[in-house]
């Protein structure tokens, strides 16, 4: 796992360049040959380092409003190629193809073009082929190239890159192939999720590239994750991180006072998906103290919920009790 390769020609096509001037710079001082498209070309080009348009190659420009920019074999024969496949060696000279060895690529804003209201020919156009291909090829041959799918990514691979002087093992390249695959999923579930809105097809697919670490899982010894965007559920003022039973509760919570939403105020503190109070009385105030009573041993560190606002009185109260959330 653990057999180095030196990286020696470079495909770059990103639509974000942010982060990018580093890993460029430290790419031309290793003196690796650098290939790009259009805007990230021009990127190159100012900061003073040459790079090879990827038109010089295939000897195609950029076609149907760039929709069609690297797919060619020129481009795919040199990612795809084994090194280690006399074969594959002979076709690369034979049709005069480079070999690639590292491919750092992202994918158009699809998910964030829907979420800003977009019309459907702009959304369409954010359906990224050339980058998703790219991915795809570059992490599909792990065992010859490394595939930078993500900004994200950049510091981790800049930091193999300046540490091993641009020699790569097997193992980070079999690493960073799992996390372009992820991000190739996701990106695909997006766009299905998105067209299958008029269809209905009874089909399940879901994806989450944000994952919180919880206090722990269902026992202590245990680890728990949340696999969501966990800060837009809640806003947290002090306190510990959740647990997994922290949410659980969270979520009993909310459903028991979801049958409550409209009437009088109404306070319960639950426990082990268990509510161990519940009162509903003429101010929030006295809704929780009766609650409270129910089991004052029990909602010691337990999740407390409201159908209304609560006081400054009421909130005076619950401060003297230890509660979860």
């Amino acid at each position: 796992m653990m057999r180095g390769k030196k990286i020696r020609s470079a495909l770059l096509s990103v639509y974000y360049k942010e982060g990018l001037e580093k890993i460029v710079k430290k790419l031309d001082e290793l003196g690796i040959k650098i290939i790009s498209t259009g805007g990230t070309h021009k990127f190159i080009s100012d900061l003073g380092i040459q790079a090879e348009k990827v038109e010089d190659i295939t000897s195609y420009p950029s076609i149907l409003g760039g929709r069609v920019k690297t797919l060619h074999p020129k481009i795919f024969g040199g990612i795809l190629a084994r090194t280690s496949n006399k074969s594959d060696i002979k076709q690369l000279d034979e049709y005069d193809i480079p070999l690639i060895d590292l491919v750092i690529v992202d994918l158009y804003p699809f998910i964030d073009t829907v979420a800003s209201g977009a019309s459907e020919q702009e959304i369409i156009e954010k359906i990224d082929i050339g980058g998703i291909s790219l991915i795809r090829a570059a992490a599909k041959n792990f065992k010859d190239v490394i595939c930078v799918s993500s900004m994200n990514q950049y510091d981790e691979f800049l930091n193999i890159l300046s540490n091993n002087n641009g020699d790569i093992t097997l193992e980070n390249r079999k690493n960073f192939a799992s996390k372009a695959f992820a991000i190739s999923s996701h990106y695909d579930t997006a766009i299905f999720k998105y067209l299958n809105q008029d269809f209905e097809d009874i089909e399940f697919r879901e994806s989450f590239d944000k994952v919180s670490t919880l206090r722990y899982g269902e026992n202590p010894h245990q680890k728990g994750y949340f696999f969501g965007d966990l800060e837009q559920l809640f806003d947290k003022l002090h306190g510990k991180e959740l647990s997994y039973n922290n949410l659980l509760d969270v979520d009993a919570a909310v459903n028991l006072m979801n049958e409550f939403k409209n009437d009088d105020p109404t306070f319960a503190i639950l426990k082990h998906n268990n509510a161990c109070g519940l009162a509903q009385r003429e101010t929030i105030y006295q809704a929780y103290i009766d609650a409270l009573a129910g089991d004052p041993q029990s909602a010691f560190g337990g999740v407390l919920i409201a159908n209304t606002k609560i006081d400054n009185s009421t909130a005076k109260e619950i401060h003297k009790l230890f509660c979860e959330v």
